[in-house]
Order: structure tokens, then C-alpha cells, then sequence
């Protein structure tokens, strides 16, 4: 999230990924970096380590909701 509200900050378009665990605090961070309405997407937690076949399953599901907020759009 810290890297996703420093590139907001410089005008770029960014959606920040979390996990549903690290929710509150992806919240958090974007608050107390000035920036807390930078678009976050959250993802199924665990995702790491969960293997290559769910990695993709989960990028496929999530693609249209990442691409949905980096065009402005909820």
C-alpha cells in the first residue's frame, strides 16, 4: 500500500493489492501517508504459497475488479 500511495501521490494511477487479513491496516497505511482514498483491491488471504493453478484462478477473478477501479470506476 506504502508504494501504491507514494505512486498516487506522483499522479500515477495505481490500485493497491491486499489481502482480506491485512485489510484494516492497508487502511492504515493510506491514511497516515495523506493519501487514504487510494483505490485497494483486496484479494483472498493466503494467496502466496496457495500454488501456480489458484494464483491464476485468483488473478483471473480479480482482473476485471483491478481494471474496474484503475479506470475510475468502482
Amino acid at each position: 500500500v506504502r508504494d501504491g500511495t507514494n505512486l498516487a501521490k506522483a499522479g500515477i494511477p495505481v490500485v493497491a493489492l491486499v489481502t482480506q487479513a491485512f485489510e484494516d491496516q492497508a487502511g492504515f497505511v493510506a491514511r497516515s501517508t495523506g493519501v487514504p482514498g487510494v483505490p485497494r483491491f483486496v484479494l483472498p488471504h493466503p494467496c502466496a504459497g496457495t500454488g501456480e493453478e489458484n494464483l491464476t484462478r485468483v488473478a483471473r477473478e480479480s482482473a476485471p475488479g483491478i481494471l474496474a477501479l484503475l479506470r475510475g470506476r468502482s
